[in-house]
């Protein structure tokens, strides 16, 4: 488990529109390795994007990518339940930036600020573990604003992947 500032250490991250972000009220935070987490976690973790990603958004991919084993897992949880989740996939030979995915606020959660809240730590958790390097995500077309007003600049043209219209974008390192 860590603590907000375990990721965004004092004053060294802004958040989304210029503002530092403030957790959801009593939460719970995880960074974790895969061979970390704990079954329940584990489970809750594959159920929401699930829930999300396959159900709610009626697509049907390989979720289960074997990228997870590699990642380190962001979990916000609320009363024991997973409200929000991301993954961070450290720079290799096909990427030399960090990468931010998976990213998915809980139904309930969302319209709350919870997403850019999730965004800048997990932005911040990629800094802290690979100082210097950019991180890019695919972002749903649709949320691209949001990603912008974090700090993301599109870095591609918009693109179908399974069947959702996507775009890649990069946080530049400083």
């Amino acid at each position: 488990m860590l603590a907000d500032d375990d990721c965004i250490g004092a004053g060294s991250d802004r958040a989304c529109a210029g503002h530092r972000a403030s957790a959801p009220a009593r939460v719970e935070l995880s960074l974790c390795r895969f061979h970390d987490l704990d079954a329940l976690s584990l489970y809750q973790c594959l159920q929401l994007r699930s829930a999300v990603f396959v159900l709610e958004q009626q697509c049907l991919y390989q979720d289960i990518d074997g990228a997870d084993l590699q990642a380190m897992h962001l979990l916000v949880k609320r009363q024991q339940q997973l409200i929000g989740y991301g993954r961070l996939l450290p720079p290799d030979n096909a990427h030399s930036a960090a990468r931010i995915g998976r990213i998915v606020i809980a139904a309930g959660q969302r319209g709350s600020g919870h997403g850019r809240w999730l965004i800048d730590l997990l932005r911040a958790c990629a800094r802290r573990q690979w100082p210097g390097r950019d991180i890019e995500l695919s972002a749903q077309t649709h949320l691209q604003e949001l990603y912008r007003r974090c700090g993301f600049q599109p870095i591609s043209a918009p693109y179908d992947e399974d069947g959702i219209s996507h775009i890649d974008m990069c946080w530049h390192s400083e």
